[in-house]
């Protein structure tokens, strides 16, 4: 059994907490301006000096970051710490870094100038998209290289994180098409190429999260044969055929056979019920002292086995044809996205975070830190959960609801949109009460000063 020291290459292990502390900023500001942008929806003549359309990209590119941060600097940290991986490429992670910080304050600084030019994800000026392209090709090289130092069979988690990096670059690629005349000058071959590489993307970065399930769940247990096991090489296969078809159920602006949305939904809905299992199992595997040892993580990963539940039945309602017929671009829409965003993934991320967070910080994960961990933990779980009630509520109404016109329609759903504004304020306060204790001990000097040895 290979051993690792945590203070024996500390460079690596700080650029990856480094990208860690830059998600849970991007989290944070991401809040924010959701909640921002939901009074501005409401009532557009406050908050002078921001638009609607300029709030709503800020916070889409937010969260896309802390997704992708968290999972990134989870990987970074995890190999040469945990796993016993000597990083390939040290300095390239150096490099990756700080071209996504310079790369990230262009992108806000372009829509805060009203500065657009790109599509769904990606509103910013199309330039700004190749140093993105250039550090995840680093990134790849650098993690691909370094598993590739992993004596015997990988463990599902390496499958998914080479894949979700493969993947990301073919469907970022595939998110510029629009660039080029030949799709651009068809506006249904540039709508389906376009929803079709979003759907991927989100399937790219599903294996990354998913992937850092995994290890936090084998960290957690001690459990090596779980990263090894036919159920979770299962969950690998059809979040890979989820990635390859599961857009197919977003392109009903563009004609399309319906068998091919149903196998999406199918494959979708497979895919949620066998992490939700993997989870509950892992769950009831545990022991007093295993649970305790990493509590908030804990909690963090079952809180997103539930949202994973209470999504996989919001799943299967908006696959039933005559459902799907009038709740599509409905805020019922609105609710899936944010539930999975917020639920599932935020939720896993958090877990990694703060798997770090309690075995970096040890002891001082205490007092003022620990309580707020907690509280914020079980405000943002009870807000998310009225927040994403108040959306249903909002969607069903338009959707099952007959209207004079759409002006009535709005005027009717305003009760149930201020629920939601005022819920995500809670959402908000309960995520920055999480964030701020999390970067407080992962700030520089704030971990334990002893060294921690860990088992690869």
């Amino acid at each position: 059994m290979e051993q690792s020291n945590m203070t024996a290459n500390n460079r690596d292990a700080r650029s990856g907490i480094n990208f860690i502390i830059l998600g849970l900023l991007s989290l944070g500001a991401c809040v924010l301006m959701g909640v921002l942008g939901a009074f501005k929806y409401l009532y557009p003549e406050t908050l002078s000096g921001f638009e609607f359309h300029q709030l709503r990209p800020i916070h889409v590119s937010l969260a896309v970051a802390w997704i992708f941060l968290a999972a990134i600097g989870g990987i970074y940290h995890y190999l040469p710490n945990y796993r016993g991986l000597t990083l390939a490429w040290p300095k390239a992670m150096q490099v990756h870094f700080w071209i996504f910080v310079i790369t990230g304050i262009a992108i806000l600084t372009a829509y805060l100038m009203g500065n657009f030019g790109g599509r769904e994800y990606w509103a910013y000026p199309p330039a700004l998209s190749a140093p993105i392209f250039a550090t995840w090709i680093l990134f790849g090289v650098n993690i691909v290289f370094t598993m590739k130092k992993e004596k015997g069979p990988w463990p599902v988690y390496y499958w998914m994180w080479m894949t979700g990096i493969i993947f990301f670059l073919i469907t970022f690629s595939e998110a510029h098409l629009y660039l080029i005349p030949f799709f651009n000058e068809n506006i249904v071959r540039e709508t389906t190429i376009q929803w079709k590489s979003y759907g991927a993307l989100v399937g790219s970065w599903n294996m990354l999260v998913y992937g850092t399930a995994m290890f936090v769940m084998e960290r957690i247990s001690g459990d090596k044969k779980l990263a090894h096991s036919n159920q979770a090489f299962l969950l690998y296969t059809l979040s890979f055929i989820a990635l390859m078809v599961g857009w197919a159920h977003h392109v009903y602006a563009v004609p399309s056979a319906p068998w091919v949305r149903m196998t999406a939904y199918i494959i979708s809905m497979a895919e949620l019920a066998i992490l939700m299992k993997i989870i509950w199992e892992w769950r009831a595997s545990l022991t007093p002292d295993q649970k305790h040892a990493h509590l908030q993580s804990y909690r963090f990963i079952f809180a997103a086995d539930i949202w994973v539940f209470l999504n996989l039945i919001l799943a299967i309602l908006i696959s039933i044809p005559a459902f799907n017929l009038f709740s599509h671009g409905t805020h019922i829409t609105v609710a899936h996205a944010m539930g999975t965003t917020i639920g599932i993934n935020t939720m896993i991320l958090m877990g990694s975070v703060f798997l770090i967070v309690e075995e970096l910080a040890g002891e001082r994960f205490k007092g003022w830190t620990k309580k707020w961990a907690n509280q914020g933990f079980w405000v943002s779980n009870l807000s998310l959960l009225v927040f994403l009630s108040a959306l249903m509520v909002a969607g069903s109404m338009e959707a099952f609801t007959e209207w004079e016109d759409f002006y009535e329609q709005s005027e009717a759903v305003v009760p149930m949109l201020l629920t939601f504004s005022i819920s995500g304020v809670g959402l908000l306060a309960g995520l920055w009460m999480v964030v701020v204790a999390a970067l407080s001990l992962l700030k520089p000097n704030a971990t334990n000063e002893e060294p921690i040895t860990v088992n690869a």
